[in-house]
C-alpha cells in the first residue's frame, strides 16, 4: 500500500472541498458589498449561515494533515508563505466575528464597519490563498531540507496573477450559489455578477495556465511540449482537461443567460458547471506538479513521514473523513431550498 500517494490524495481532497465550499461563501461575502440594501445583504448572509464555519473544517483538515503526514514540506512551504498565511487566517477570523456583530450592531456607523468587514475580510482572505497558490506553483528556494528564501518570495506578478484569479473565481462560485438559493430581483442580480465574473475567470485562467507552463521545463514536458518539438501524443491524452474547461464555461454561460426566462435550466445546474470549472482547473494543476509537494524539490515520496505513523494516521482519517462528509451533505440538504425576505439570522 502506497500511503504517502494516499495522504496526498486525501489532502488534494481537503483542499478541493474546502476551495469548493468556502470559496463559495467568501465570494458571496465579497457579494454583499454591491448588496442595494440591508435587507438584501441579510438575504445573501442568510444563504451561507448554516453553512460556512463547517466549510472551513476542510481547511484544518488539509493544513493538519499536510503537518502530519508530510512534515518536511510543512517545513519548507510554512516559512515560504508565512505571511500570506497569517494575513489570510487574521481575515478568516475578523470575517467570522463580523458575521456575527454586524446583525448586533445598533448604531448605523457600528453596521457599516462590521459589514466592510465581512466583505472586507472575504476580499483579503481570498486574494491571500491566490497569493499562497502562486508562491506553490513557482516553487521554492531550499539548502538541504530547510527552506533558504526570502521573506517576500511569496511575492511576485504571477502571484498576484493567481491571487486575482482565484478571487474573482470564488465571486463566481458565489453568484452563481446566490442564483440557487434565491430568486426574483436578488437572483437577477447574481445572474449578472456571475456573468461578469465568468469572462474575468476565462480570462485570468487562461493566463495563469500560459504563465504555468514558464514556470519550469518540467510542466512544458508534462504537456508534450518543449524547445525541441511537440508530443502530439502526450498533448491530445491530456487535452480533455482544458477542453472540458472551456466546455463547461460555453455552458455556464449559457444557462446564465437563461436565468429567469422559459429557456432555462434548473437553478442548481450554474453553481454545478462552475465548480466543474474549478475541478477541471484542478486536476490540470495536479497533473502539472504531481509528483511535487514541494515544487520542484522533494516528492510526495521524500516528504512524507514514517509508514508506521502513516498507517497510524490513516486509520483516524478512515473513521472521520466519512463522518465529516456525511454531516456536510446533511447540513446542506437540510437548508436546501430557496431563501426568503427575512430569512437568516435573529438576534
Amino acid at each position: 500500500m502506497d500511503l504517502p500517494l494516499i495522504w496526498a490524495m486525501l489532502i488534494a481532497l481537503a483542499v478541493m472541498m474546502y476551495v469548493l465550499l468556502d470559496g463559495m461563501d467568501l465570494g458571496v461575502g465579497m457579494l454583499s458589498f454591491l448588496a442595494a440594501d440591508d435587507e438584501e445583504r441579510n438575504m445573501m448572509s442568510a444563504t451561507i449561515e448554516p453553512v460556512w464555519d463547517g466549510n472551513e473544517t476542510w481547511l484544518v483538515l488539509g493544513g493538519g494533515g499536510l503537518f502530519a503526514a508530510f512534515p518536511l514540506a510543512y517545513a519548507v512551504i510554512m516559512p515560504a508563505v508565512y505571511l500570506p498565511v497569517l494575513i489570510m487566517l487574521s481575515a478568516l477570523i475578523f470575517r467570522g466575528v463580523a458575521f456575527e456583530f454586524r446583525h448586533k450592531a445598533v448604531r448605523r456607523p457600528t453596521q457599516l464597519f462590521w459589514n466592510g468587514a465581512f466583505y472586507g475580510g472575504s476580499l483579503v482572505a481570498a486574494f491571500s490563498q491566490g497569493l499562497i497558490l502562486g508562491a506553490f506553483i513557482t516553487g521554492f528556494q531550499t539548502e538541504g531540507r530547510n527552506f533558504a528564501g526570502a521573506a517576500f518570495d511569496w511575492l511576485s506578478p504571477f502571484s498576484v496573477l493567481t491571487g486575482l484569479s482565484v478571487t474573482i473565481g470564488y465571486v463566481l462560485l458565489g453568484a452563481c450559489w446566490l442564483v440557487l438559493k434565491t430568486e426574483g430581483a436578488l437572483q437577477a442580480k447574481a445572474r449578472r455578477y456571475a456573468l461578469r465574473a465568468l469572462f474575468g475567470v476565462s480570462v485570468c485562467f487562461a493566463l495563469v495556465s500560459l504563465a504555468t507552463l514558464t514556470t519550469d521545463p518540467r510542466i512544458t514536458e508534462r504537456w508534450g511540449l518543449s524547445a525541441t518539438g511537440l508530443d502530439f501524443g502526450r498533448l491530445l491524452l491530456l487535452s480533455p482537461l482544458p477542453l472540458a474547461g472551456l466546455a463547461l464555461t460555453v455552458f455556464l454561460g449559457r444557462d446564465l443567460l437563461r436565468v429567469g426566462t422559459p429557456q432555462a435550466g434548473p437553478d442548481w445546474r450554474p453553481y454545478l458547471l462552475a465548480v466543474g470549472i474549478f475541478l477541471s482547473g484542478y486536476v490540470g494543476l495536479a497533473v502539472s506538479l504531481f509528483p511535487w509537494l514541494v515544487p520542484f524539490q522533494f516528492d510526495i515520496w521524500e516528504a512524507a513521514a514514517r509508514d508506521n505513523a502513516l498507517g497510524l494516521m490513516l486509520v483516524g482519517a478512515g473513521v472521520m473523513l466519512p463522518i465529516i462528509l456525511i454531516y456536510t451533505a446533511y447540513v446542506y440538504s437540510l437548508f436546501w431550498g430557496k431563501v426568503k425576505p427575512g430569512d437568516g439570522y435573529h438576534a
